[in-house]
C-alpha cells in the first residue's frame, strides 16, 4: 500500500517530504507560468523547459546523427568544404531533403556551413569523424532503436525474448544452448572496444607483470596494445571457441603469434587458465547477470597467485556526471539484449571483496563517462 503524503508524515523522512514539496509545486502550471515571467527565475524556467524538449525529442536528434553517420555524410564532409548541390549528389537525396538534412545537422553542431553556400563538419561533427568506434555504435543502434519502438512491450517481456539486440550478441544467449554466429558482435568489439581501453593503457603500468591474460580478448586488439607499451610482458587470451580464431587470424605470421597465447573456452564453464599474475576485465563483467559474475570473479581468484592483480575497465553506473549513461543508457540496452547490469564502482567492488579479494582501488581516467578503472589484488 502507498503512503499518502499527507497523513503519513511520521513514516517519511525530510527528504522525502521536500521532495514531494518540491513536486507539487513544480508541477503547478500556474507556478511555471510566474516563474517564466519573474526575472530572477526566468532563466532557471528556460533551462528547465529546454532540458524537458530535449527528453521529448532526444530520438529524432539520434535519428538525425544516424542518418549523418549512415549516409556517409561525415566522412564526406570530413574532406573539406561542399555545396549543397555536391552533398544531395553524394546522400542520394533531392534538394528539399539535403536542405532539410543539412539544417537539422546545423542545429546539432554537426555541420555547419562557415560561408553561404558550402557546408563541412561542425565542432561535435569533426569531433566525431575522427572516433571510429562511436560512429559504428551510431551504426549499430539501429536495432536498439527497433527494440525501443515498444518500450513497455520490451519491458513487459523476458529479458532479451525475440529481441534485435539479443540475436546479434549471440553471447548472450548460450544461456539457452545457441552460441550463434560471432562475427557481427566481435566486429563491432573490435570497433569500440579501443575507446574503452584507451582510458587504461596510459593509467596503469603493465609492465611490472610478468604474464597477462585478458579474458573475452575477442580479436586480440587490446593484447596487442599492451604488448607495445609493456615489450617483456608475455600475453594470453581467453573467450569463446568460435572467437579465438579471429585472434589468431590476427596475430598469424607476427612475432607476436609467439608472444600471445590464445586459449579457447567459456569463462561461464571451463576453469581460467592459470599462470598469470595479472587478469583483465575490459567490458566484461556489466554484459553479464551478477549470477555470472559472483561464478567469475572467485575462479579468477583462484587462478591468481598471491598479489596478483585483477584489472576490470568499463563504464560504470553512478558516475559523476554520466548518470544518464549508466541507468538509463545501459540500463535499457542491456536489458534489450538479455544479459548484464550497470554496476557502480561501488557494487563491483562489494563483489570483489565477496570473492576474496583484499585489496580494490579504483584508477582514475580522462574520461570516466567512457570507462572507469578498478584494480583489485589477491
Amino acid at each position: 500500500m502507498s503512503i499518502h503524503p499527507d497523513n503519513s508524515r511520521a513514516q517519511l523522512r525530510w527528504k522525502t517530504r521536500w521532495v514531494l514539496r518540491r513536486n507539487r509545486i513544480l508541477g503547478s502550471a500556474a507556478f511555471q507560468q510566474w516563474a517564466a515571467k519573474t526575472p530572477i527565475f526566468r532563466t532557471i524556467a528556460r533551462r528547465k523547459a529546454a532540458r524537458q524538449f530535449d527528453l521529448i525529442a532526444g530520438f529524432v536528434y539520434t535519428q538525425i546523427v544516424y542518418a549523418c553517420v549512415q549516409s556517409g555524410l561525415i566522412g564526406y564532409l570530413r574532406e573539406g568544404a561542399r555545396t549543397a548541390n555536391e552533398i544531395g549528389t553524394f546522400a542520394k537525396l533531392d534538394k528539399g531533403a539535403t536542405d532539410r538534412l543539412l539544417r537539422a545537422g546545423a542545429a546539432l553542431d554537426i555541420v555547419e556551413s562557415p560561408q553561404p553556400g558550402l557546408w563541412t563538419l561542425g565542432e561535435t561533427g569533426a569531433a566525431l569523424s575522427a572516433n571510429e568506434g562511436a560512429m559504428a555504435m551510431i551504426r549499430h543502434h539501429v536495432l536498439l532503436y527497433r527494440d525501443l519502438a515498444d518500450p513497455m512491450a520490451l519491458l513487459g517481456q523476458p529479458r532479451g525474448e525475440k529481441s534485435a539486440l539479443s540475436q546479434f550478441w549471440t553471447y548472450a544467449s548460450e544461456r539457452n544452448g545457441n552460441g550463434g554466429d560471432s562475427q557481427p558482435y566481435s566486429e563491432l568489439m573490435a570497433a569500440t572496444q579501443p575507446m574503452v581501453w584507451h582510458q587504461i593503457l596510459p593509467k596503469y603500468d603493465f609492465s611490472r607483470h610478468s604474464r597477462m591474460l585478458d579474458i573475452g580478448g575477442g580479436s586480440g586488439a587490446f593484447a596487442e596494445a599492451v604488448a607495445a607499451i609493456a615489450p617483456e610482458l608475455e600475453l594470453a587470451i581467453f573467450d569463446l571457441p568460435e572467437v579465438v580464431p579471429l585472434a589468431r587470424d590476427r596475430f598469424g605470421g607476427t612475432p607476436l603469434a609467439q608472444r600471445i597465447a590464445v586459449h579457447p573456452g567459456s569463462f561461464k564453464l571451463d576453469p581460467i587458465p592459470p599462470g598469470h599474475d595479472l587478469v583483465t576485465l575490459v567490458r566484461i563483467l556489466h554484459d553479464h547477470d551478477d549470477v555470472v559474475v559472483e561464478g567469475l570473479l572467485p575462479k579468477i581468484y583462484q587462478a591468481l597467485p598471491a598479489g596478483g592483480r585483477l584489472l576490470i575497465v568499463e563504464p560504470m553506473a553512478e558516475t559523476k556526471g554520466a548518470q544518464a549513461m549508466g541507468d538509463a543508457y545501459f540500463g535499457l540496452y542491456l536489458w534489450a539484449m538479455g544479459s548484464g547490469r550497470p554496476r557502480s564502482a561501488r557494487e563491483n567492488r562489494q563483489m570483489l571483496e565477496k570473492a576474496g579479494f583484499s585489496s580494490v582501488r579504483e584508477i582514475s581516467t580522462d574520461l570516466p563517462i567512457i570507462a572507469r578503472a578498478l584494480v583489485a589484488i589477491k
